[in-house]
Protein backbone atom coordinates (compact mmCIF):
# COMPACT_ATOMS: atom_id res chain seq x y z
CA UNK A 1 0.00 0.00 0.00
CA UNK A 2 1.17 3.07 -1.21
CA UNK A 3 2.13 6.05 1.49
CA UNK A 4 -0.10 8.77 1.17
CA UNK A 5 -1.57 11.46 4.05
CA UNK A 6 -4.45 9.36 3.69
CA UNK A 7 -3.36 6.32 3.57
CA UNK A 8 -1.08 7.37 7.28
CA UNK A 9 -4.21 8.81 8.79
CA UNK A 10 -6.07 4.82 8.14
CA UNK A 11 -3.36 3.49 9.24
CA UNK A 12 -3.24 5.38 12.52
CA UNK A 13 -6.58 4.74 12.96
CA UNK A 14 -6.85 1.41 12.19
CA UNK A 15 -4.02 0.54 14.90
CA UNK A 16 -5.64 2.70 17.21
CA UNK A 17 -9.04 0.49 16.81
CA UNK A 18 -7.18 -2.64 17.09
CA UNK A 19 -5.31 -1.78 20.02
CA UNK A 20 -7.85 -0.58 21.85
CA UNK A 21 -9.92 -4.03 21.28
CA UNK A 22 -6.80 -6.15 21.61
CA UNK A 23 -6.22 -4.17 25.33
CA UNK A 24 -9.73 -4.60 26.45
CA UNK A 25 -9.92 -8.07 25.31
CA UNK A 26 -6.62 -8.90 27.01
CA UNK A 27 -7.56 -7.20 30.26
CA UNK A 28 -10.64 -8.52 31.06
CA UNK A 29 -9.26 -11.80 30.17
CA UNK A 30 -6.24 -10.85 32.67
CA UNK A 31 -8.46 -10.06 35.37
CA UNK A 32 -9.72 -13.46 35.49
CA UNK A 33 -6.96 -16.34 33.02
CA UNK A 34 -8.73 -19.50 35.12
CA UNK A 35 -11.92 -18.35 33.34
CA UNK A 36 -9.95 -18.10 30.27
CA UNK A 37 -8.27 -21.31 30.99
CA UNK A 38 -11.73 -23.24 31.49
CA UNK A 39 -12.84 -21.93 28.39
CA UNK A 40 -9.70 -23.45 26.87
CA UNK A 41 -10.12 -26.67 28.44
CA UNK A 42 -13.89 -26.33 26.55
CA UNK A 43 -12.29 -25.99 23.38
CA UNK A 44 -9.97 -28.67 24.02
CA UNK A 45 -12.47 -31.41 25.24
CA UNK A 46 -15.63 -30.29 22.70
CA UNK A 47 -13.15 -30.40 19.58
CA UNK A 48 -11.91 -33.11 17.38
CA UNK A 49 -10.66 -33.50 13.85
CA UNK A 50 -10.92 -37.22 12.09
CA UNK A 51 -10.43 -39.18 15.50
CA UNK A 52 -7.48 -36.35 16.86
CA UNK A 53 -8.52 -34.70 19.96
CA UNK A 54 -6.69 -31.97 22.13
CA UNK A 55 -7.73 -33.39 25.47
CA UNK A 56 -3.86 -34.29 26.03
CA UNK A 57 -3.48 -30.60 26.74
CA UNK A 58 -5.62 -29.95 29.10
CA UNK A 59 -2.92 -29.66 31.54
CA UNK A 60 -1.41 -27.18 29.86
CA UNK A 61 -4.74 -24.88 29.75
CA UNK A 62 -3.88 -22.46 32.84
CA UNK A 63 -0.12 -22.02 30.66
CA UNK A 64 -1.82 -21.29 27.06
CA UNK A 65 -4.30 -19.17 28.57
CA UNK A 66 -1.66 -16.86 30.03
CA UNK A 67 0.26 -16.97 27.38
CA UNK A 68 -2.96 -15.82 25.32
CA UNK A 69 -3.89 -13.04 27.44
CA UNK A 70 -0.12 -11.64 27.45
CA UNK A 71 -0.12 -12.11 23.96
CA UNK A 72 -3.19 -10.23 23.59
CA UNK A 73 -1.71 -7.60 25.38
CA UNK A 74 0.98 -7.56 24.31
CA UNK A 75 -0.10 -7.07 20.61
CA UNK A 76 -2.15 -3.89 22.14
CA UNK A 77 0.65 -2.38 22.87
CA UNK A 78 2.39 -2.49 19.98
CA UNK A 79 -0.20 -1.14 17.67
CA UNK A 80 -0.94 1.98 20.34
CA UNK A 81 2.42 2.22 19.93
CA UNK A 82 4.02 1.85 16.83
CA UNK A 83 6.55 -0.33 17.97
CA UNK A 84 7.90 -3.27 15.94
CA UNK A 85 5.84 -2.56 13.28
CA UNK A 86 6.45 -5.31 10.94
CA UNK A 87 6.45 -8.11 13.68
CA UNK A 88 3.39 -6.81 15.02
CA UNK A 89 1.56 -6.58 11.51
CA UNK A 90 2.40 -10.19 11.24
CA UNK A 91 1.62 -11.60 14.46
CA UNK A 92 -1.45 -9.56 14.47
CA UNK A 93 -2.03 -11.09 10.68
CA UNK A 94 -1.56 -14.84 12.63
CA UNK A 95 -3.91 -14.25 15.09
CA UNK A 96 -7.20 -12.78 13.77
CA UNK A 97 -6.72 -15.39 10.81
CA UNK A 98 -6.48 -17.96 13.85
CA UNK A 99 -9.47 -16.18 15.32
CA UNK A 100 -11.82 -15.80 12.12
CA UNK A 101 -11.56 -19.67 10.95
CA UNK A 102 -12.15 -20.55 14.73
CA UNK A 103 -15.27 -18.61 15.71
CA UNK A 104 -16.63 -19.37 12.39
CA UNK A 105 -15.93 -23.37 13.19
CA UNK A 106 -17.70 -22.70 16.46
CA UNK A 107 -20.50 -20.51 14.69
CA UNK A 108 -21.22 -23.31 12.50
CA UNK A 109 -20.77 -26.01 14.61
CA UNK A 110 -21.75 -24.70 18.38
CA UNK A 111 -19.69 -27.50 20.28
CA UNK A 112 -19.03 -24.48 22.89
CA UNK A 113 -21.59 -21.86 23.18
CA UNK A 114 -19.56 -19.11 24.27
CA UNK A 115 -15.98 -18.38 23.31
CA UNK A 116 -15.20 -15.91 25.98
CA UNK A 117 -13.38 -13.42 24.42
CA UNK A 118 -14.24 -10.87 26.42
CA UNK A 119 -14.39 -13.02 29.61
CA UNK A 120 -17.42 -12.68 31.75
CA UNK A 121 -17.53 -8.79 31.14
CA UNK A 122 -19.36 -8.96 27.67
CA UNK A 123 -21.00 -12.25 26.46
CA UNK A 124 -21.16 -12.50 22.52
CA UNK A 125 -23.04 -15.13 20.40
CA UNK A 126 -20.87 -17.36 18.31
CA UNK A 127 -22.02 -15.31 15.40
CA UNK A 128 -21.59 -12.13 17.03
CA UNK A 129 -18.13 -13.19 18.08
CA UNK A 130 -17.25 -13.76 14.03
CA UNK A 131 -18.72 -11.16 13.03
CA UNK A 132 -16.78 -9.06 15.57
CA UNK A 133 -13.85 -10.24 14.11
CA UNK A 134 -14.87 -10.01 10.42
CA UNK A 135 -15.10 -6.38 11.31
CA UNK A 136 -11.52 -6.31 12.90
CA UNK A 137 -10.01 -8.00 9.78
CA UNK A 138 -10.29 -4.61 7.93
CA UNK A 139 -7.93 -2.65 9.81
CA UNK A 140 -5.61 -6.03 10.35
CA UNK A 141 -5.34 -5.68 6.85
CA UNK A 142 -4.30 -2.00 6.68
CA UNK A 143 -1.94 -2.60 9.24
CA UNK A 144 -0.76 -5.20 7.07
CA UNK A 145 -0.31 -3.48 3.76
CA UNK A 146 1.45 -0.63 5.73
CA UNK A 147 4.08 -2.89 7.41
CA UNK A 148 6.78 -1.76 4.89
CA UNK A 149 6.74 1.85 5.46
CA UNK A 150 9.91 3.24 6.52
CA UNK A 151 10.05 4.69 10.02
CA UNK A 152 13.24 5.05 12.38
CA UNK A 153 14.53 2.27 13.85
CA UNK A 154 14.27 2.55 17.78
CA UNK A 155 15.58 -1.35 18.99
CA UNK A 156 15.84 0.29 22.73
CA UNK A 157 12.47 1.86 22.72
CA UNK A 158 10.71 -0.99 21.40
CA UNK A 159 12.46 -3.91 23.30
CA UNK A 160 11.52 -2.09 26.89
CA UNK A 161 7.86 -1.95 25.78
CA UNK A 162 7.75 -5.36 25.00
CA UNK A 163 9.42 -6.48 28.03
CA UNK A 164 7.50 -4.36 30.34
CA UNK A 165 4.59 -5.14 28.62
CA UNK A 166 5.23 -9.24 28.95
CA UNK A 167 6.52 -8.85 32.75
CA UNK A 168 3.75 -6.98 34.34
CA UNK A 169 1.03 -8.66 32.54
CA UNK A 170 2.18 -12.59 33.11
CA UNK A 171 2.52 -11.09 37.06
CA UNK A 172 -0.89 -9.20 37.39
CA UNK A 173 -2.15 -12.95 35.83
CA UNK A 174 -0.32 -15.02 38.41
CA UNK A 175 -1.88 -12.72 41.29
CA UNK A 176 -5.44 -13.33 40.12
CA UNK A 177 -5.09 -16.94 39.70
CA UNK A 178 -3.37 -17.13 43.09
CA UNK A 179 -5.99 -14.47 44.90
CA UNK A 180 -9.52 -14.18 42.64
CA UNK A 181 -10.25 -11.83 39.79
CA UNK A 182 -8.96 -8.36 41.25
CA UNK A 183 -12.48 -6.63 39.34
CA UNK A 184 -15.13 -9.38 39.30
CA UNK A 185 -17.66 -10.13 36.55
CA UNK A 186 -19.92 -12.57 37.93
CA UNK A 187 -22.82 -12.83 39.79
CA UNK A 188 -21.32 -14.02 42.84
CA UNK A 189 -19.76 -10.56 43.27
CA UNK A 190 -18.87 -8.81 46.71
CA UNK A 191 -22.25 -7.05 47.36
CA UNK A 192 -24.33 -8.12 45.09
CA UNK A 193 -28.12 -9.41 46.60
CA UNK A 194 -28.25 -13.32 45.20
CA UNK A 195 -31.80 -13.14 46.61
CA UNK A 196 -33.91 -10.00 46.37
CA UNK A 197 -35.47 -9.52 49.37
CA UNK A 198 -37.88 -6.57 50.46
CA UNK A 199 -39.46 -6.71 47.26
CA UNK A 200 -43.29 -7.22 47.69
CA UNK A 201 -44.00 -9.33 45.17
CA UNK A 202 -45.23 -12.89 44.29
CA UNK A 203 -44.05 -15.37 41.50
CA UNK A 204 -45.28 -14.13 38.28
CA UNK A 205 -46.48 -16.91 35.40
CA UNK A 206 -46.42 -16.00 31.56
CA UNK A 207 -47.70 -17.35 28.69
CA UNK A 208 -46.93 -16.84 24.86
CA UNK A 209 -49.06 -17.34 22.00
CA UNK A 210 -48.93 -17.52 18.58
CA UNK A 211 -51.52 -15.74 16.02
CA UNK A 212 -52.21 -18.22 13.41
CA UNK A 213 -52.79 -16.46 10.30
CA UNK A 214 -49.41 -13.59 10.79
CA UNK A 215 -47.66 -16.25 12.63
CA UNK A 216 -46.92 -13.43 15.45
CA UNK A 217 -46.51 -14.05 18.83
CA UNK A 218 -47.08 -12.35 22.04
CA UNK A 219 -46.21 -12.96 25.71
CA UNK A 220 -48.52 -12.24 28.17
CA UNK A 221 -49.46 -12.38 32.14
CA UNK A 222 -51.46 -15.18 33.06
CA UNK A 223 -54.22 -12.06 34.46
CA UNK A 224 -54.07 -11.12 30.87
CA UNK A 225 -54.65 -14.07 29.50
CA UNK A 226 -57.73 -14.78 31.10
CA UNK A 227 -59.15 -11.01 29.49
CA UNK A 228 -58.08 -12.15 26.35
CA UNK A 229 -59.84 -15.49 26.62
CA UNK A 230 -63.37 -13.07 27.11
CA UNK A 231 -62.40 -12.76 23.54
CA UNK A 232 -63.77 -15.95 21.66
CA UNK A 233 -62.77 -14.34 18.47
CA UNK A 234 -59.10 -14.61 19.77
CA UNK A 235 -59.33 -17.73 21.15
CA UNK A 236 -60.68 -19.17 17.88
CA UNK A 237 -57.30 -17.30 15.87
CA UNK A 238 -54.05 -18.11 18.33
CA UNK A 239 -52.64 -21.28 19.63
CA UNK A 240 -50.28 -21.63 23.10
CA UNK A 241 -46.88 -21.55 22.12
CA UNK A 242 -44.71 -21.71 25.47
CA UNK A 243 -45.06 -20.62 29.91
CA UNK A 244 -42.68 -19.78 32.49
CA UNK A 245 -42.69 -18.09 35.66
CA UNK A 246 -40.52 -15.50 37.06
CA UNK A 247 -40.41 -15.78 40.96
CA UNK A 248 -38.60 -12.54 41.86
CA UNK A 249 -36.71 -14.73 45.31
CA UNK A 250 -35.19 -16.70 42.74
CA UNK A 251 -31.06 -17.18 43.21
CA UNK A 252 -29.55 -14.77 41.01
CA UNK A 253 -27.01 -17.37 39.36
CA UNK A 254 -28.44 -19.47 36.27
CA UNK A 255 -28.51 -23.10 37.03
CA UNK A 256 -27.45 -22.55 41.15
CA UNK A 257 -28.43 -25.82 43.46
CA UNK A 258 -27.19 -26.96 47.06
CA UNK A 259 -28.45 -30.65 46.90
CA UNK A 260 -27.81 -32.57 50.11
CA UNK A 261 -27.35 -36.08 50.06
CA UNK A 262 -30.71 -37.08 50.17
CA UNK A 263 -31.93 -35.18 47.40
CA UNK A 264 -33.35 -32.32 48.58
CA UNK A 265 -32.31 -28.49 47.34
CA UNK A 266 -31.75 -26.45 50.80
CA UNK A 267 -30.01 -23.12 48.11
CA UNK A 268 -32.51 -20.32 49.06
CA UNK A 269 -32.04 -21.88 52.93
CA UNK A 270 -28.45 -21.45 52.96
CA UNK A 271 -27.48 -18.69 50.58
CA UNK A 272 -30.89 -16.40 52.20
CA UNK A 273 -30.07 -17.86 55.99
CA UNK A 274 -30.40 -14.29 58.52
CA UNK A 275 -26.86 -15.85 59.99
CA UNK A 276 -23.86 -15.61 58.59
CA UNK A 277 -22.24 -18.69 57.01
CA UNK A 278 -19.41 -19.92 54.87
CA UNK A 279 -19.63 -21.71 51.93
CA UNK A 280 -16.13 -23.74 51.54
CA UNK A 281 -16.16 -24.62 47.43
CA UNK A 282 -14.45 -27.50 46.03
CA UNK A 283 -14.94 -27.89 42.63
CA UNK A 284 -11.89 -30.41 42.07
CA UNK A 285 -11.49 -32.67 44.96
CA UNK A 286 -8.47 -34.70 43.23
CA UNK A 287 -6.36 -31.70 43.56
CA UNK A 288 -7.00 -30.86 47.48
CA UNK A 289 -3.69 -31.23 48.17
CA UNK A 290 -1.67 -30.75 51.95
CA UNK A 291 -1.89 -26.84 51.06
CA UNK A 292 -5.89 -27.05 49.92
CA UNK A 293 -6.93 -29.25 53.25
CA UNK A 294 -4.78 -27.27 55.78
CA UNK A 295 -6.69 -23.77 54.69
CA UNK A 296 -10.29 -25.52 54.74
CA UNK A 297 -9.84 -27.20 58.16
CA UNK A 298 -8.41 -23.81 59.58
CA UNK A 299 -11.78 -21.65 57.84
CA UNK A 300 -13.78 -24.63 59.57
CA UNK A 301 -12.15 -24.45 63.03
CA UNK A 302 -12.12 -20.62 62.50
CA UNK A 303 -16.11 -21.00 61.95
CA UNK A 304 -16.58 -22.98 64.78
CA UNK A 305 -15.06 -20.54 67.69
CA UNK A 306 -16.79 -17.33 66.13
CA UNK A 307 -20.20 -19.35 66.05
CA UNK A 308 -20.37 -19.10 62.27
CA UNK A 309 -22.05 -21.73 59.99
CA UNK A 310 -19.92 -23.85 57.57
CA UNK A 311 -20.96 -25.85 54.81
CA UNK A 312 -18.71 -27.71 51.82
CA UNK A 313 -20.21 -27.15 48.54
CA UNK A 314 -18.21 -29.54 45.76
CA UNK A 315 -18.59 -31.33 42.72
CA UNK A 316 -17.48 -34.40 43.97
CA UNK A 317 -19.57 -38.25 44.02
CA UNK A 318 -20.52 -38.94 47.48
CA UNK A 319 -18.06 -41.57 48.05
CA UNK A 320 -15.28 -39.20 47.28
CA UNK A 321 -15.89 -36.26 49.56
CA UNK A 322 -17.06 -38.76 52.39
CA UNK A 323 -13.96 -40.63 52.32
CA UNK A 324 -12.22 -37.24 52.27
CA UNK A 325 -13.97 -35.97 55.21
CA UNK A 326 -13.04 -38.90 56.84
CA UNK A 327 -9.49 -38.76 56.53
CA UNK A 328 -9.21 -35.11 57.44
CA UNK A 329 -10.87 -35.45 60.86
CA UNK A 330 -14.32 -33.40 59.21
CA UNK A 331 -16.45 -35.59 59.63
CA UNK A 332 -19.38 -33.61 60.83
CA UNK A 333 -19.17 -30.93 58.42
CA UNK A 334 -22.22 -30.40 56.36
CA UNK A 335 -21.71 -30.94 52.65
CA UNK A 336 -23.62 -30.35 49.65
CA UNK A 337 -23.34 -30.88 45.95
CA UNK A 338 -23.47 -28.64 42.88
CA UNK A 339 -22.52 -28.60 38.59
CA UNK A 340 -18.61 -28.03 39.07
CA UNK A 341 -19.13 -25.25 36.38
CA UNK A 342 -21.36 -23.25 38.57
CA UNK A 343 -19.04 -23.53 41.73
CA UNK A 344 -16.30 -22.07 39.68
CA UNK A 345 -18.56 -19.53 39.03
CA UNK A 346 -18.45 -18.70 42.37
CA UNK A 347 -14.95 -18.84 43.20
CA UNK A 348 -11.44 -20.26 40.95
CA UNK A 349 -9.54 -21.16 44.02
CA UNK A 350 -9.53 -24.92 44.90
CA UNK A 351 -11.23 -24.31 48.05
CA UNK A 352 -12.79 -20.90 48.11
CA UNK A 353 -14.67 -19.00 51.03
CA UNK A 354 -17.89 -17.23 49.86
CA UNK A 355 -19.44 -15.55 53.55
CA UNK A 356 -23.28 -14.91 53.14
CA UNK A 357 -25.60 -13.46 55.48
CA UNK A 358 -29.00 -12.25 54.31
CA UNK A 359 -28.63 -13.72 50.52
CA UNK A 360 -25.88 -11.02 50.20
CA UNK A 361 -21.82 -11.86 49.44
CA UNK A 362 -20.26 -10.09 52.40
CA UNK A 363 -16.84 -11.63 51.61
CA UNK A 364 -14.89 -13.81 49.20
CA UNK A 365 -11.28 -15.15 49.90
CA UNK A 366 -9.20 -17.63 48.25
CA UNK A 367 -7.17 -20.22 49.97
CA UNK A 368 -3.69 -18.56 49.84
CA UNK A 369 -6.08 -15.41 51.93
CA UNK A 370 -6.84 -17.04 54.78
CA UNK A 371 -5.19 -14.91 57.05
CA UNK A 372 -7.60 -12.22 55.64
CA UNK A 373 -10.72 -14.35 56.04
CA UNK A 374 -9.82 -15.09 59.47
CA UNK A 375 -9.29 -11.29 60.36
CA UNK A 376 -12.53 -9.95 58.67
CA UNK A 377 -14.20 -7.60 61.05
CA UNK A 378 -17.88 -7.80 61.33
CA UNK A 379 -18.54 -4.76 62.67
CA UNK A 380 -17.46 -3.15 59.64
CA UNK A 381 -19.73 -4.75 57.90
Amino acid sequence: MKETKFARVLEILSRFVVGVVFLFSGFVKGVDPMGTSYKIADYMTAWSFGGFSFEWALPMASFLSVSLITLEILIGALMLTGAWRKAGAWILLLMMVFFTVTTLYDAITNKVSDCGCFGDAIKLTNWQTFWKNIALDVPMLVIFLARNWKRRRRFERDSLISLFTIIVMVLFCLWNIKNEPVIDFRPWKVGNQMIPFGEDKEPQSYVTYRDKETGETEEMTSQELMERYKDTTWVRTHEFVDSRVEDPYEIQADGFSMMSPDGEDYARDIVGSSDYVIIATIHNIDKMDKNSTRALRRVYTWCGENGIDFVILTSALQEDIEAFLYDNNLGDVSYYFADGTAIKTMLRSNPGFVLLKDAKVVGKWSKANVNKLTEFDFEIE
